[in-house]
């Protein structure tokens, strides 16, 4: 798989529930259509943003093979395929059918709070058994530890790691792997906010959840930071600024699902233990997407 495929806008899909809870199958159609059409670069399937952790191994089977089925080979696909037991993780890569799918993002793992060596050889595990790239993702606010930079730069040495998806927020760390990286290894945004800034310290892009909703916008402002259009890049990014932090405010995929019910591309609704996002953060989001709206009607 060419590396290159991984830069740009990846965007971490929802997964669309109706109001009885099912998994929304028609709107996750329509979901993949319209970031295709918005100009996204891949999708990721199943990561946290899929609310993977509470869908059924049937669900799981059926919502890879709908993206397979509707993307048509358009895009590259990512498969969230990730845990805190290396063992499953194992066996689920090994059952896994990756037909049309053409990487593995594999979260850290979380609630064992594992060691560096621990995360380390968890990875080497699955780098030697994936028959697919693998992205690994350090989110420490979701797992509970942080992969730190000396670890990430040692898993980057394995056959078949080929890019992290960084989310500590911590510039230090981002700064010591960019600096440091295998030439052939990427460094991919996890946070929406940072991307801009990140991108200019000399990260690939991003897998983003705002992105869900506003494909095209986010695509042009990445595609800027890549071409080193900084300025126009800077424009859309605080456009979109209030959006990415408020979307997170209330716990997350709650709040970008408030801006696609709104789109009208699926309800708002999750599964327990997450919870509709609170009337006032609702309202907010509201009150950003009207604001946003109008600023891109005006520079258009």
């Amino acid at each position: 798989m060419n590396r290159s495929n991984f830069k740009g806008l990846g965007v971490a899909m929802i997964t669309p529930f109706t109001n009885g809870l099912a998994v929304d199958y028609d709107a996750l159609a329509n979901l993949t259509e319209h970031l295709i059409s918005g100009g996204v670069n891949y999708l990721v399937v199943l990561g946290t943003t899929g609310e993977s952790a509470t869908l059924s191994a049937d669900e799981k089977k059926h919502v890879f093979m709908k993206i397979k089925e509707v993307s048509a080979g358009r895009v590259p696909l990512v498969a969230g395929i990730g845990g805190n037991n290396t063992l499953d993780v194992i066996e689920h890569l090994k059952s896994f059918d990756f037909n049309g799918y053409d990487a593995v993002l594999s979260v850290s793992p979380y609630y064992n709070k594992p060691n560096q060596e621990g995360i380390y050889q968890h990875y080497r595990s699955i780098s030697e058994v994936s028959p697919k790239p693998v992205i690994i993702y350090n989110v420490p606010g979701r797992t509970g530890s942080n992969m730190t930079a000396a670890t990430q730069l040692r898993i980057a040495g394995l056959n078949n790691i080929i890019a992290t998806k960084e989310a500590s927020g911590n510039f230090s760390q981002v700064m010591e792997i960019i600096n440091n990286k295998p030439d052939n290894f990427s460094v991919i945004s996890g946070d929406d906010a940072y991307t801009f800034p990140f991108m200019a310290l000399g990260m690939n892009g991003v897998i983003s959840v705002i992105g869900n909703a506003y494909p095209n916008e986010f695509s042009k402002m990445v595609k800027n930071c890549l071409d080193g259009k900084w300025a126009e890049a800077r424009k859309i990014h605080y456009r979109l600024l209030s959006l990415m932090e408020t979307i997170f405010e209330d716990g997350s995929p709650g709040g970008i699902k408030v801006i696609l019910r709104e789109m009208g591309i699926c309800t708002d609704r999750v599964r327990l233990p997450l919870a509709n996002v609170g009337p006032g953060t609702e309202t907010k989001l509201i009150e950003q997407m009207r604001t946003f709206a109008a600023a891109n009607a005006v520079s258009v």
